[in-house]
């Protein structure tokens, strides 16, 4: 058999090629993949050629958001049949490490994930027609109101629950509760929505990016927009909360320093701040005014292959919108010019772009 792919020889070089695919072997599932959604680490692939100290030094299909259909399964495999729709998590976690055994999945000392020149030879993603990946990876979504495009969503979505879970959040203890959101990219709108869900009353996003901060407002309604580039964040949030305080929970989600501080300047004494945004480098904050508010700053680190079940009721169930952040879909022919180019557009106008795998 063969499938096209969607492979990255370096920066700005994606191919569209062909390439062989095998029968599935023991525990593993032929997938049929329709829907993929380019993720920011996607882009700074094809834009930069990595990111932080990751480098592509092989050719690498890129793609980890993805859903599509059982085709065949191989020996041995329970749980998926051919004709079962399924979200596939991009997660391989060795499950045998000290971290996996602990349920840390995403720290897992052997991980292998779709997309990632974090080893060598780098693992292959899922932006393809078709690909043989194993069981466990898959979650059916038995809904049939849910469409493989939104299934394709569970991935940014699981990040954003693992972020709001660092935070001590969880469905319904948010209620009455104050949450910052810096970027209004797909992870921030999906942060915001979750924050929603779990019962958070007073939603703020940032973002230099008027364009995205009108769509954040269209998606999340009532939530306060706030450009830092015209106002001072830390102002207008204390403002917009009870006893001028600050937010109780604040989530980075752009990955530098202006937006960490932002965060540390909005949330309240004793407030919880979670890096959520991949940060280039070392990078400084106002460390008295850390001390001094008594807060915490927690990373987040993608999310527990456990949660995955989860984030896939979310969504089957409506709780969790997901497929609103979805703005563009293209045809995989399409991905560098209508996909990658567009999401690098400094107009912003784009949210989350799907590449359609079945045409």
């Amino acid at each position: 058999m063969k499938t096209r792919v969607c492979r990255l020889y370096g920066q700005g070089d994606i191919r569209i090629e062909e390439a062989d695919v095998a029968a599935p072997g023991p525990g593993e599932v032929l997938v049929a993949m329709a829907a993929g959604g380019i993720c920011g680490s996607d882009l700074h692939y094809y834009q930069d050629g990595g990111f932080g100290p990751i480098r592509v030094r092989e050719p690498i299909v890129l793609g980890h958001e993805v859903a599509g259909t059982v085709r065949a399964v191989g020996a041995g495999v329970e749980g998926v049949a051919p004709g079962d729709r399924v979200a596939v998590n991009p997660s391989r976690p060795c499950n045998a490490c000290r971290y996996c055994l602990d349920g840390l999945q995403q720290h897992c000392l052997a991980m292998r994930f779709f997309g990632s020149a974090l080893r060598f030879p780098h693992e292959q993603g899922g932006f393809r027609d078709l690909m043989v990946v194993d069981a466990f990876q898959c979650v059916r979504v038995d809904n049939p109101e849910v469409s493989l495009a939104e299934a394709a969503c569970a991935e940014p979505l699981a990040v954003c629950l693992h972020a709001l879970n660092r935070a001590g959040a969880s469905a319904g203890n948010l209620a009455g509760k104050s949450v910052l959101v810096t970027g209004a990219g797909p992870i921030g709108i999906l942060a915001l929505l979750t924050a929603r869900a779990f019962g958070a009353t007073r939603l703020f996003v940032s973002d230099v990016n008027d364009t995205r901060l009108a769509l954040a407002a269209e998606v999340v309604p009532g939530v306060v927009a706030i450009n830092p580039a015209r106002e001072d964040v830390g102002e207008r949030v204390r403002a917009g909360t009870q006893d001028g305080i600050g937010c109780d929970v604040a989530l980075e989600c752009v990955g530098n320093d202006r937006a960490l501080q932002s965060c540390l300047d909005a949330v309240r004494k004793q407030g919880v701040i979670v890096q959520t945004g991949l940060h280039p480098g070392k990078g400084s904050v106002d460390f008295f005014q850390l001390t001094f508010k008594d807060a915490e700053i927690r990373g987040s680190w993608c999310y527990p292959t456990h949660g995955w079940p989860r984030t896939i009721e979310l969504i089957a169930s409506g709780a969790i919108p997901a497929r609103r952040v979805v703005t563009k879909r293209i045809a995989l022919d399409e991905a560098v010019a209508e996909g990658f180019e567009a999401l690098l557009d400094p107009a912003g106008s784009q949210l989350k772009i799907l590449i359609d795998l079945s045409r």
